[in-house]
């Protein structure tokens, strides 16, 4: 009997529940939306030519800017956002293994005198199907919904920096390699929940040494896969804020995101170490002591 092994087989389940939410958050609608990799944020998109616009009437959106309101127009920051909205551009778009979702900031696409950065959130209109090997490609998505909106803009008009795109794209063999490193984590983590159980009712160190070797191998996928999210997050949002804010474009990194896949990391390590402490140590508290015969 081993009831110390009911640790690491909790951490397994642990492990194996927020391995499974790293994977398929974000999937539908309304399925831990905040637990993103990468947020754009577009509601400022096209903000240059906006202001612009203010001054030269033959500018790209020169027929959008003159329908509207003057009211509206005397409101710079309320004018972007019935521009992008007329562009038929979403106010955000998250990325997520599988899939991407969009929608508006409500009540306001940014804070201002009346309303506060706390007040605001986001209003899910939609997530994009669920693709294995899933890819996150803005200059794809903006085209789309430029082309669906029936305005005569293109994102050369809007002066989308190509470097973003560049920047992206460099990160999607990563992004993919993390894709498959999470579904081999997740297998694993499986068979070192299902190797523990009844490593508990078994004696000797043949059992605890399997369910190191895979608790070892399932560390190193999870581990791996943390890390690369990791890259893509950070240096995704980077390249995006370096290029995107002359355009008023923003990225945000997916904190939550990585606070539960790293979480899971550490479950496994603690899985590791328990096992090894196991092999080191478990036979001699088991060993019986047996008093000398006298006499």
């Amino acid at each position: 009997m081993r009831p110390t092994a009911l640790i690491p087989a909790l951490c397994c389940a642990g492990a194996l529940i927020l391995s499974f939410l790293c994977l398929f958050a974000g999937h539908k609608k309304g399925f831990m939306e905040d637990y993103h990799m990468l947020t754009l944020n577009t509601s400022r998109l096209g903000e240059n030519l906006v202001n612009s616009s203010l001054t030269d009437s033959g500018g790209p959106l020169s027929s959008i800017w003159n329908s509207i309101p003057t009211d509206i127009q005397n409101d710079v920051g309320e004018a972007i956002g019935v521009v992008t909205e007329r562009l038929g551009i979403e106010d955000f778009y998250s990325a997520h293994i599988l899939d991407y979702c969009y929608g508006q900031y409500v009540p306001a696409e940014a804070a201002n005198a009346t309303v506060s950065a706390s007040d605001i959130h986001k209003n899910l209109t939609g997530c994009s199907n669920r693709t294995a090997m899933f890819w996150f490609n803005p200059n794809e998505i903006l085209e789309n919904a430029l082309n669906q909106s029936g305005v005569d803009v293109t994102l050369d008009d809007l002066e989308w920096p190509a470097d973003i795109q560049r920047g992206l794209d460099a990160l999607r063999v990563i992004w993919k390699v993390a894709f498959v490193l999470y579904c081999i984590a997740i297998t694993l983590i499986g068979i070192a929940l299902i190797a523990a159980l009844p490593a508990i009712f078994a004696s000797g160190r043949l059992a605890a040494c399997l369910n190191l070797m895979i608790a070892i191998l399932a560390f190193i996928a999870i581990g791996l896969a943390s890390a690369l999210t990791t890259a893509v997050i950070v240096k995704g949002a980077d390249v995006v804020n370096q290029y995107g804010d002359d355009v008023g474009v923003q990225a945000h990194k997916g904190g939550k995101f990585l606070a539960i896949t790293w979480a899971a990391t550490g479950l496994m390590l603690v899985v590791l170490v328990l096992w090894s402490v196991e092999i080191c140590f478990g036979h001699r508290r088991r060993k019986t002591y047996v008093p000398a015969k006298h006499g």
